[in-house]
């Protein structure tokens, strides 16, 4: 018996039994997505489905890099401060005029969402969302929802703006097809937009719920640390109002008041005009704090007689952060009182107490137990704090101080990368590079934060199924599932092909990841185009939007994800308003992409 023939007339059919598995695994949800991507991957590569060079050519290709480097970008944009200027700006607008301010900081982030990854972008907004919901008395749980969903409308305009799109791309090239431009969708997308915009302004006010911000488990305001900042006589601060001080004017600082003897003055100290030597009490979060704590001219928090020698920018300098134990002999007394500020070189940036802001100023506030403080030290020293048993839960900070100064050369890069893409200059994968050098040269993100920026379960997640995508290809499925379907495809119109194209990813999308689906939509519709004669542009960017716009579960896309934790929403709550968005933005990107394409 010939094993061997009857293996090669099986391998389709295998290929097509380990895809619905696949499907199914991801459904259940049993294992991470990536995980369950690469068993099948080794699974294929154990059976002969595909070989060991076929599993190392899935690295060639240019679609990860891209996305791998625009995390790094976005991350660079973030540690600038760019991202959170923008959203400060229209958290500042709130109090006066709400409404414009809620429209102008969704349409920044959809602006914002074209270009940079949107995950970063909607973690970074949904805090300063939350605080414009509570300005404007307006349910968080009717904003978080459209929060997620503009971000993923304005992921669908460009090239950049989802990883979905740079994955389609890369795999159609490497079926032989010529690579997207940059603002190639942008038209289809601006339609499809347009008419989510519209069904949300409608159903919006009918189906997000309207739950009490008090009702949110996480409402609980992010710390804030109360602080004091000394002006130094020779300060280029000095003469200047406090108003005017654009280091005071960020979303995460609320200044308190003026200091005068042993008054603070909290009243009409906006207009009031530094001089040196002067003190300023603020409550700021803890990016804040560092940010200021790098600001010359000024002296951050309270040091004992040992103050720190090297600046906060020093590699010897280390920032620490520390919660006072119950026993600690200091509970009860002013922070001049710990001990450790006698004994180590230390200074106390600013003191965090939970719900509430210490006070009136950080010397003289009473220390409780729980009190956390954020101490600048250095490493001698931090051994020493470890060894008390009375400061608990001694660790490095979350938070990092926003290097403002180098925003502009963030914002060049990015700038410079879509000129030059739109130009066709270089493929989008050797610019990104280049842009992922410039802002690690210009420090501005560190290497170690830039890899930390790269999310690792897409990347994986990515290349496994590129290489499930090349076994299927290997074993014949793809074209199996192309035979089946062609007769049935021959008979509808190129519009309903391309609505078919359209339904079949975003269903799969709904009840997968998009980054999956995508590997395995694309060579099939790249086979269907060629038999049928269908612009096969047009069915790829199908691909792109089905996969992309997924409105209707909190699962199938990240952003979704992240405000059905933040919000406090149930399942439902996607699917009343989602289900009428995924059919009403399909049905105008399939007409879009029928008359453009």
């Amino acid at each position: 018996m010939d094993w061997a023939y009857y293996w090669e007339v099986a391998k389709p059919y295998a290929g097509l039994v380990i895809l619905f598995a696949l499907f199914a695994a991801f459904v259940a949800e049993r294992r991470p997505p990536a995980v369950t991507a690469v068993v099948a991957a080794a699974f294929m590569l154990l059976i002969g489905l595909l070989g060991s060079n076929d599993l190392m050519s899935v690295f060639s290709n240019p679609a990860p890099l891209t996305i791998g480097a625009m995390f790094i970008l976005s991350g660079a944009l973030v540690r600038t401060g760019v991202i959170e200027a923008l959203a400060g700006l229209a958290a500042r607008k709130a109090e006066n005029r709400p409404y414009l301010a809620i429209g102008s900081f969704l349409g920044g982030t959809f602006v914002s969402s074209a270009f940079v990854n949107n995950t970063p972008v909607v973690i970074i907004l949904i805090p300063i969302m939350r605080k414009i919901a509570k300005v404007t008395g307006i349910a968080a749980s009717k904003l978080l929802i459209p929060l997620s969903y503009i971000s993923i409308m304005g992921g669908s305009l460009t090239l950049l703006g989802t990883s979905t799109n740079l994955l389609v791309d890369g795999v159609a090239q490497e079926n032989g097809q010529a690579a997207f431009g940059l603002f190639e969708i942008t038209q289809v997308g601006l339609i499809a937009a347009a008419a989510g915009i519209a069904i949300l302004a409608i159903l919006g006010p009918l189906f997000l719920p309207n739950r009490s911000n008090d009702n949110l488990s996480d409402q609980i305001p992010e710390s804030q640390y109360l602080t004091d900042i000394r002006f130094d006589d020779d300060s280029d601060f000095v003469g200047e109002k406090i108003s005017d001080i654009s280091a005071f004017t960020h979303s995460g600082i609320s200044l308190i008041g003026i200091r005068k003897g042993n008054v603070i003055d909290r009243l009409g100290f906006a207009d009031h005009v530094v001089t040196g030597g002067e003190t300023l009490v603020a409550a700021v979060s803890q990016e804040e704090l560092l940010s200021l704590a790098e600001t010359n001219g000024i002296k951050l928090g309270y040091a004992g007689n040992m103050k720190p020698s090297a600046p906060l920018d020093d590699d010897n300098t280390r920032l620490v952060e520390l919660v006072i134990g119950p026993s600690h002999r200091s509970v009860g007394k002013s922070l001049p009182s710990l001990p450790f500020l006698s004994r180590v070189p230390a200074r106390v940036l600013g003191l965090s107490r939970p719900r509430h802001i210490a006070g009136p100023t950080l010397s003289s506030a009473l220390i409780r137990h729980g009190d956390s403080l954020l101490v600048q030290t250095d490493d001698i020293s931090v051994g020493v704090l470890q060894e008390n048993a009375d400061l608990v839960h001694l660790r490095e900070p979350d938070a990092q101080a926003y290097r403002r100064r180098r925003a502009p050369v963030a914002i060049m890069t990015f700038v410079i990368i879509m000129i030059a893409a739109t130009l066709g200059v270089m493929p989008i994968a050797a610019l990104a590079m280049l842009g992922v050098a410039a802002v690690l040269l210009t420090r501005c993100i560190d290497s170690d934060e830039a890899w930390t920026a790269i999310d690792g379960n897409v990347l994986v997640l990515i290349f496994a199924m590129l290489a499930v995508g090349k076994g299927l290809e290997n074993a014949g499925t793809i074209q199996l599932i192309i035979d089946v379907l062609l007769p049935l495809l021959k008979m509808i119109s190129p519009l309903w092909l391309i609505i078919a194209v359209y339904s079949l990813t975003s269903l799969l999308t709904e009840t997968a990841t998009n980054n999956a689906v995508a590997v395995i939509m694309t060579p099939l519709v790249i086979g269907i185009a060629a038999q049928t004669g269908v612009d096969v542009r047009s069915l790829l960017v199908a691909v792109m939007f089905g996969a992309s716009a997924s409105f209707a579960t909190p699962v199938g896309y990240q952003t979704n994800t992240l405000v059905y934790a933040a919000g406090n929403y149930h399942f439902s709550d996607f699917v009343r308003i989602g289900l009428p968005l995924n059919i009403g933005v399909g049905l105008a990107a399939c007409m879009a992409i029928y008359y453009v394409f």
